[in-house]
């Protein structure tokens, strides 16, 4: 790190901000040579010797930056290697972006198999977080489809990890928050289409045992399935909300002027939050209007859309971000077991309603059984039912959140790493304690000297 100079470097949710040292590979050698740096402090004392890949930056807190070692940016390894036509076998390297898997494939009428909200992010990452989308109910998360791939150890060597080769290592890296290697190269399989569209139908539910029931009653029957929840409503409309029901849209499904070109990409058309918004502008009041507005307008109806409205409709603003403030925000994310799933997220509406912390954006999905069947992998996604809320930083917010820990960990519930700007050492242990020691004798394994580090790690003493 001689002679570079340090920058703070946050997540999408701009909290917490860090310092840290950049890098920014073009090619495997000169990535080589940075984990061959790593040792070691710069000239003025400073840095730790720590190394963390980093893709978009599209996780919330603070899981993608080496906190005063070296974040290695991998935006610039973002190649196709090969591509097999007849099976969608793809091979990659890990800075290609979802939107580039989209950009070029759709036309060839191939789909990513798991998209998450956005299609910023980075193969690499999808794999470090274990990506899940509105599909998990059926097809579970982006390790499902992901066959192989290659990886740098701390030792400088690349190793290919499958479900056969190097398993423990495969298994340690999916949902291992890029703290056993950087991956090189990635190998998963896309899904054919026939059509860009998606057909989809809202279902509204005045509130949450009815939101609930619209899940069990319907969600089988379609691919892709979320709700819109509005969690400043309370009382007998505690848990309101909106299902949205999705499915590749067929070639019969489409209307005679898009069947032509079934296969079309819509332009990219962006606007921009131009500057930070005060941070009083998203209240109790604005959220509330936006909420009844939402409720009132998706009235039942089924229609024909653009991949990019149904999966991506945030994606339209740039710098979306931007909207909570100069201070940021986090995005908190939980899963429930079953059995608890309506109990759980009736307290934990209940306190977001009475403590006044509206989420501008509340979201719930079900995750299926297909959960990652290894023992040594941090995956988030178990079955049960997960809940997706954003808040503003301001005063109170981790006591608030800690309260919201307590709940979730009552109902032997998780939060999602790639979220998470708030737990402690001791929630991460209790939420995670079934798989973090078998992690952790892998991590120890191909990383003794702990070299992949993160400003999460740091926080939660993964080590």
């Amino acid at each position: 790190m001689a002679g570079q100079d340090s920058t703070s470097l946050s997540g999408w949710g701009r909290y917490p901000s860090v310092d840290t040292f950049i890098d920014r590979p073009e090619s495997r050698a000169s990535l080589l040579q940075a984990v061959q740096n790593s040792g070691g402090t710069n000239s003025s004392g400073a840095g730790s010797g720590d190394l963390l890949a980093r893709g978009k930056g599209r996780s919330y807190g603070d899981a993608a930056e080496a906190a005063c070692g070296q974040t290695v940016l991998m935006e610039k390894l973002n190649r196709f290697m090969a591509f097999d036509s007849e099976t969608g076998l793809l091979r990659l390297e890990p800075g290609v972006t979802i939107a580039e898997i989209l950009q070029t494939f759709i036309p060839k009428g191939w789909f990513s198999p798991v998209v998450p909200g956005t299609k910023f992010v980075t193969v690499g990452g999808a794999i470090a977080a274990d990506i899940h989308g509105k599909n998990h109910h059926r097809d579970g998360s982006f390790s499902n489809f992901v066959t192989r791939f290659w990886l740098l150890t701390a030792a400088g060597e690349i190793i290919e990890c499958s479900r056969i080769q190097n398993a423990d290592i495969f298994w340690a890296t999916i949902g291992g928050m890029g703290l056993t290697g950087i991956i090189v190269e990635a190998e998963l399989t896309l899904s054919p289409i026939e059509s860009s569209y998606i057909s989809y139908k809202s279902i509204r539910a005045d509130n949450l045992t009815e939101l609930m029931g619209l899940f069990d009653q319907h969600e089988e029957r379609h691919h892709y399935s979320v709700a819109w929840i509005d969690c400043l409503a309370q009382k007998n409309s505690l848990g309101r909300g909106v299902l949205l029901l999705g499915d590749h849209a067929k070639l019969t499904d489409l209307p005679e002027q898009l069947k032509n070109h079934p296969l079309t990409l819509k332009p990219d058309k962006q606007v921009t939050v131009p500057f930070d918004m005060p941070s009083s502008l998203l209240n109790r009041y604005t959220m509330s209007t936006f909420n009844s507005l939402f409720y009132a307008v998706k009235t039942n109806q089924e229609k024909i859309a653009d991949y990019d409205s149904y999966f991506f409709p945030l994606d339209a603003i740039g710098s979306w971000n931007r909207m909570y403030g100069k201070a940021g925000f986090i995005q908190y994310q939980c899963v429930i077991p079953p059995a608890a799933s309506k109990q759980a997220l009736t307290e934990i509406l209940n306190a977001c309603s009475q403590k006044g912390w509206g989420s501008f954006l509340a979201v719930l999905k079900r995750f299926g059984s297909k959960t990652c069947p290894s023992n040594t992998s941090l995956s988030f996604p178990i079955a049960g039912y997960t809940l997706t809320l954003d808040f503003p930083v301001k005063a109170s917010l981790i006591e608030f959140t800690r309260k919201l820990d307590e709940l979730v960990i009552s109902h032997g519930g998780r939060v999602y790493l790639a979220k998470d700007a708030c737990l402690t050492p001791e929630t991460f242990r209790t939420m995670y304690n079934a798989n973090f020691e078998n992690w952790r004798q892998i991590k120890h394994k191909i990383d003794p000297d702990n070299v992949f580090r993160s400003a999460l790690s740091q926080r939660l003493e993964i080590n």
